[in-house]
């Protein structure tokens, strides 16, 4: 009797072994051992109108899970449907499942380069933005175009863009709209730094002005070599209280970017931005300069050169000239290859 006991012990000891070794392996396999098998770490988006569903759609689509089981587990247990954080995560290669599981659940964030460019207007910076955020474009053209707000950073509609510089930031995907520009505003301010005011004041300039000119010197020229010459030449022109003539000014005006050819016609713009008919700078910038372009300005090369002329190899570059006769000749052997290349416009 006493041995049949034992031997029935035994059983249930064995047994609730087994089981229990049984679920160990279960848990191991489904939640610690690898799992996911993407070709490269991938990377899923979860926006305001993901629902839990999708969300597993997209881990699924992206991770490659040899087994799904234990993220449903997961899910279930911790009540992922009311816990669910926006952003940008990472699934690698080999990785477990509680280890991508727990990224989401917790909102551990990878973070992403935010490339903000040379761009020309604010509408296509808020689309460019806009394409790499959860952002929508048309909440940052709202903000940047809302007076109350560009009183408050300093700006007004014209010099706004003054406010970005161009180059490529670490954010998180999912930052909201007054989050990007208090970012947006630290990078300014960064840039910024005394000795670059320290440049602008010996210039006579205020930030904004010196975008102004960057933003005038990057449209006429895209070599960078070069573009300290042309910020001098402007320089030199505002000293004097000459017209800055810049015939960037006249496409901005007329919002036809395209234009190879500027007439006289086109001169006649009634615009402030025509720095033909008008002195000094224009109100703003006509693109977002470059920190190049901003630098270029800071640090313009002193020369006495007050015009200058597309060169006729159509290089991208200038001659330049410190009188008017000069100018004429240059200009004429630029015409002619125009002429030559039957472009009128």
């Amino acid at each position: 009797m006493e041995k049949k006991k034992k031997k029935i012990l035994w059983g249930i000891s064995a047994f609730i072994l087994l089981v229990g070794a049984t679920c160990a392996g279960a848990i191991y396999y489904y939640l610690f051992a690898p799992q996911f098998y993407p070709p490269k770490t991938a990377y899923i988006y979860i926006d305001r109108d993901d629902t839990a569903d999708s969300i597993y759609n997209k881990v699924q689509k992206q991770g490659y899970p040899k087994s799904f089981t234990g993220f449903l587990w997961m899910a279930q247990y911790k009540k992922y449907p009311s816990n669910i954080h926006t952003g940008r995560y990472a699934i690698r290669p080999e990785e477990n499942v509680y280890h991508v599981f727990s990224r989401l659940y917790r909102g551990y964030q990878e973070p992403m380069n935010l490339t903000i460019g040379s761009v020309r207007t604010l509408d296509k910076l808020a689309r460019s933005v806009g394409n790499q955020l959860m952002i929508d474009s048309a909440e940052i053209a709202k903000a940047m175009n809302d007076s109350v707000f560009q009183q408050q950073s300093g700006y007004n509609q014209a010099t706004i863009p003054c406010l970005f510089i161009p180059d490529t930031y670490q954010v998180y995907w999912d930052m909201s709209v007054e989050d990007f520009f208090d970012r947006m505003q630290k990078e300014h301010q960064k840039f910024w730094n005394q000795e670059r005011l320290d440049k602008a004041t010996a210039i006579g300039m205020t930030p904004a002005e010196v975008c102004t000119l960057a933003s005038i010197v990057e449209e006429e020229t895209n070599d960078n070599p070069e573009k300290p010459m042309v910020a001098g030449l402007y320089i030199n022109r505002l000293h004097r209280g000459m017209p800055l003539q810049a015939d960037p000014t006249i496409k901005f005006a007329l919002q036809d970017f395209g234009l190879r050819r500027i007439t006289n016609t086109h001169l006649t713009v009634d615009s402030p931005y025509n720095t033909y008919q008008n002195t000094g700078l224009p109100p703003g910038p006509i693109r977002i300069p470059s920190p190049i372009g901003l630098d270029a300005v800071l640090n313009y090369t002193k020369h006495n050169y007050i015009y200058m002329c597309a060169k006729e190899d159509f290089s991208g570059t200038h001659n330049f000239a410190a009188n008017y006769s000069d100018h004429m000749k240059n200009a004429r052997r630029y015409w002619n290859a125009l002429n030559e290349r039957k472009i009128f416009k």
